[in-house]
């Protein structure tokens, strides 16, 4: 089986991040026709998602439900 290196991983989460970030400006830009906002909104949505994220991950580490015990 294959499996991605560190900095593969790392490259392709900030990629996709940009992605993100840039769909999200064109789609506020689209609707508000003002960058002032688009820049703001793109902003605050990210922080937010990535508290989220950072959230959702520690509450999930704390369950041990669905989690398997490596065999030797």
């Amino acid at each position: 089986m294959d499996s991605d290196s560190n900095k593969r991983f790392f490259t392709k989460a900030v990629t996709y991040r940009l992605l993100i970030i840039v769909s999200d400006a064109i789609v506020v830009f689209f609707i508000t026709h003002r960058y002032d906002i688009t820049i703001w909104v793109v902003a605050l949505t990210n922080i937010a998602s990535t508290l989220l994220y950072f959230s959702h991950e520690r509450l999930w580490s704390r369950i041990g439900w669905g989690r398997t015990t490596p065999t030797r």
